[in-house]
């Protein structure tokens, strides 16, 4: 039956041998404490135990449902893209996919293997350090603010024994998106300098620094942290790409969030990315 409608939605959508496809993943939660083989617990962010399920989701770039997958629930997240990616390929004949894909649905791992099938990716990246080409912005211009939407490039050419396409990573400065971070950065320092101080027990937070039995504030994280804010990363190995057409292409992932919705409301869901 889901091959069918699989098929059906295929035909809507009128996909060729090459496509454009968006790829999402939720999280199912079952209100029971006792797996079945399917169903059951794995990794939680949010520390849950109850078992649950994967659902893998493509769609086009209209967010027009094309393949769901379903994989149990101690299965690695991260693991569940390519096998999702191939089985729409082999279902519907298609020589070639472009996948778009947030930064929280891809490892290294998966953009290895990506790559090594051949496909061609749009994704968002996490920013763990600061770019080289913002750094260099940076010491280039002391004491300025970056300018709302501005782009850096950071060409990443594949070298001769890396047996993958030349990739391009872009980076965006938003303006808007400091102001949300750097409070939850204030909130997240206050509370670590609480903690240091004695005046409350400490948690899971990522400025508190131990040294053996020494607590302290993490400083070095703290201004990283805060230089990062604001900065959003994309990575490509299309062809040729402009940032204008990946930040584009990339946006299309709010499309699928619509799809998703009907999915989620039949039960309690986490949804990841």
């Amino acid at each position: 039956m889901r091959e069918s409608l699989a098929a059906a939605c295929a035909r809507h959508a009128g996909l060729g041998s090459a496509t454009l496809v968006l790829y999402d993943m939720t999280i199912l939660y079952f209100e029971t404490d006792t797996g079945d083989g399917f169903r059951e617990s794995g990794f939680s962010k949010e520390r849950r135990l109850e078992p649950r399920i994967t659902l893998d989701l493509l769609t086009d770039a209209s967010g027009f449902p094309l393949m769901v997958n379903a994989f149990e629930g101690n299965k690695a997240e991260t693991t569940t893209m390519l096998p999702t990616l191939k089985a729409l390929m082999a279902a519907h004949g298609l020589r070639e996919v472009i996948i778009v894909a947030d930064s929280g649905m891809v490892s290294d791992a998966n953009m290895r293997a990506i790559q090594t099938e051949d496909l061609t990716f749009i994704l968002g990246m996490r920013v763990s350090d600061i770019p080289y080409p913002i750094k260099g912005w940076r010491q280039a211009h002391p004491g300025q603010e970056i300018l709302d939407r501005h782009l850096f490039t950071q060409p990443w050419p594949a070298g001769p024994s890396d047996g993958r396409k030349d990739r391009v990573r872009y980076y965006r400065y938003s303006a808007d998106r400091p102001r949300r971070t750097l409070k939850g950065i204030d909130e997240q320092v206050r509370k670590a300098e609480q903690a240091v101080a004695g005046k409350t027990s400490v948690k899971r937070n990522r400025f508190v620094k131990l040294t053996g039995a020494v607590k302290s504030v993490n400083r070095t994280l703290e201004t990283k942290a805060r230089a990062l804010a604001g900065i959003k990363g994309y990575v490509t190995n299309i062809c040729d790409p402009t940032p204008e057409l990946v930040i584009r292409v990339y946006h299309r992932l709010f499309e699928i969030d619509w799809t998703e919705r009907p999915l989620r409301s039949r039960g309690r869901a986490t949804r990841r990315g």
